[in-house]
């Protein structure tokens, strides 16, 4: 079952946001949730796959492991709510683990229709699992779910695949204290961080050798094409990654290799790009595991328990709402 966003509406939102990164002063920059169209979410499951992007993989084999010592600690009977669902591939560790207690409502949250219908395949098949997807921003969705909980319900919200490093720290903070004024003490939050490590590894992964990561990227371009009537020429644009050490991030960019021009009548703009200059399309932040618990403590929660991968470095982390 999905709770629908009117085209139209969305395509207004879209061509809005597109217009305002564009007109930034210094760097100009796409909003990275638009990377996820049905074109965009089928290369980063492709990207998933790829050896150099292990971050997919860690996540999946600490929900493996781990599952049931998390929903162990959860307050039952518990709804769970999923920020930016994607396909939902490894989020069906926790709800098997957690109908081995009760049944339960899995409540899927994206602005991909494409993704939300996947998620809804993924989750179809483990009994007594009903799945309510919402096409929805992050926190519109969170709050509709919140409106539908029942007296003696908890809630467990899931954040998973390290999503919150494309957030600035401090946007981060903010954004995870809306989450949990969304939430009741006791409630609890299971967030994803991608963790720090080489900087020749982080580069790989955003920038393979087959050239996946840059279709991803360049997707974008293709999708203004698409829903705006834009006339980019993804000729005429080259992936670049690049690390931040002072920010600790990775950033993704689309590098103009010549000066032209870019209409996007959808958005009523003219851009003008200069040779050699970038749009900048995603940021993923990188953790210390040790930095976890501050942020939970800035956001209003409690840092419960945090499991942490070996092989990639990355942590699954549980927080209960205080």
């Amino acid at each position: 079952m999905l709770a629908r966003t009117p085209i139209a509406a969305s395509t207004a939102h879209l061509a809005a946001e597109v217009a305002a990164g564009l007109d930034r002063a210094g760097q100009k920059e796409l909003p990275s949730k638009y990377l996820y169209d049905a074109v965009g979410s089928a290369l980063f499951e492709v990207i998933s796959l790829l050896p150099e992007y292990g971050l997919s993989r860690a996540g999946a084999r600490l929900l493996k492991h781990h599952a049931g010592e998390i929903v162990a600690r959860l307050d039952s009977p518990a709804l769970v709510v999923e920020l930016g669902s994607g396909s939902a591939r490894n989020t069906r560790w926790i709800l098997e683990a957690l109908v081995r207690k009760h049944s339960t409502t899995y409540f899927p949250i994206d602005i991909s229709r494409s993704a939300l219908a996947q998620a809804e395949r993924e989750i179809d098949a483990i009994e007594s699992v009903s799945v309510v997807g919402y096409e929805r921003e992050y926190l519109d969705g969170l709050r509709e779910v919140v409106e539908r909980r029942q007296p003696g319900q908890s809630l467990l919200v899931l954040f998973l695949g390290g999503t919150i490093g494309n957030f600035d720290r401090e946007a981060g903070d903010r954004f995870l204290a809306r989450v949990r004024d969304s939430m009741i003490p006791g409630d609890r939050l299971l967030l994803s961080t991608d963790l720090e490590k080489p900087v020749d590894v982080l580069l790989l992964a955003y920038d393979d050798p087959i050239g996946v990561t840059a279709a991803f990227n360049l997707n974008l371009l293709a999708r203004l094409n698409r829903e705006l009537e834009a006339d980019f020429d993804l000729s005429r644009f080259r992936h670049e990654a690049r690390y931040d050490p002072a920010q600790h991030r990775i950033e993704m960019h689309l590098r103009a290799t010549m000066s032209h021009e870019v209409r996007i009548p959808a958005a009523d703009r003219v851009v003008r790009l200069r040779a050699g200059e970038t749009l900048w399309t995603e940021s993923s932040h990188k953790y210390s595991a040790a930095e976890i618990p501050g942020m939970a403590e800035r956001a209003g929660f409690r840092c419960e328990a945090q499991w942490v991968d070996r092989e990639w470095p990355f942590a699954q982390n549980l927080w209960v709402a205080v």
